[in-house]
C-alpha cells in the first residue's frame, strides 16, 4: 500500500497516489465550484496538505473516502468564503449608496499592500503567462478566445494559466502571504 511509503517520505509513492486520485478530485471540485482555477487551487491545497501531513497517513483506512471528504470540505469552505464575499459586497454597495465614513488609514494601507503584492506576483510571471493571465482574469476572456487571439490551442492556454497560478502561489508563499489572497483575487474578478 502507498500510504506507509508516503508517510516515510517516498515521493514516488506520493506521485502514484496523486496520479490516481488527482483527476477525480479535480473533476469533483470543478463540477462543484464551476470555476476551473478555483478547482485547481483547491486540488493543489488538498494534495499539499496530504504531503505535509503525511505522517498521519497510515491511520487512513479508505483513501478514496478520505480524499472525497476532504474535497467536499474544501468546496464548502470555498462556498462560505464566496458567501462572505457577497455579504461584504452588499455592505460595500450599501455604504456607497449611503456614505457614512471613509475607510480608515489602516484599511487603505492593507488594501494597497495586498494589491501591490498581487501585482508583484503578476509581474513576476513570464511574459507569456502574464499575457494569458491578464487576458483571462482581467479582460474576462475564455480559454478559447485567448487561444484564438494568440494562435494557441485551448489546451496550451489552460496549461499556461495553470502554470501562472502555480507560479503566483509559489511567489506569494515565498513572501509569507497566504494563498487565500490569490483565491480572493480570482474570485473578485479583478
Amino acid at each position: 500500500m502507498l500510504l506507509p511509503l508516503i508517510a516515510d517520505g517516498d515521493e514516488t509513492a506520493f506521485t502514484a497516489l496523486y496520479n490516481r486520485y488527482c483527476p477525480k478530485i479535480y473533476a469533483y471540485l470543478n463540477r462543484t465550484t464551476k470555476i476551473p482555477e478555483i478547482a485547481e487551487e483547491l486540488t493543489y491545497d488538498i494534495f499539499t496538505g496530504l504531503w505535509t501531513g503525511r505522517d498521519l497517513l497510515p491511520d487512513i483506512r479508505n483513501v478514496n473516502a478520505f480524499l472525497s471528504k476532504v474535497a467536499y470540505n474544501k468546496a464548502m469552505d470555498f462556498f462560505r468564503l464566496a458567501a462572505n464575499r457577497q455579504r461584504l459586497q452588499a455592505v460595500v454597495a450599501s455604504r456607497m449608496a449611503h456614505p457614512v465614513t471613509t475607510p480608515n488609514a489602516d484599511e487603505r494601507l492593507l488594501e494597497a499592500e495586498t494589491k501591490r503584492i498581487l501585482q508583484e506576483a503578476i509581474d513576476h510571471l513570464s511574459p507569456q503567462r502574464r499575457k494569458v493571465f491578464i487576458m483571462h482574469r482581467e479582460l474576462g476572456m475564455t480559454h478559447e478566445q485567448i487561444a484564438q487571439a494568440l494562435s494557441l490551442s485551448p489546451e496550451t492556454v489552460k496549461t499556461t494559466m495553470s502554470k501562472a497560478l502555480k507560479s503566483m502561489r509559489a511567489f506569494l508563499q515565498q513572501r509569507g502571504v497566504e494563498s487565500v489572497i490569490l483565491l480572493y483575487y480570482l474570485m473578485s474578478g479583478k
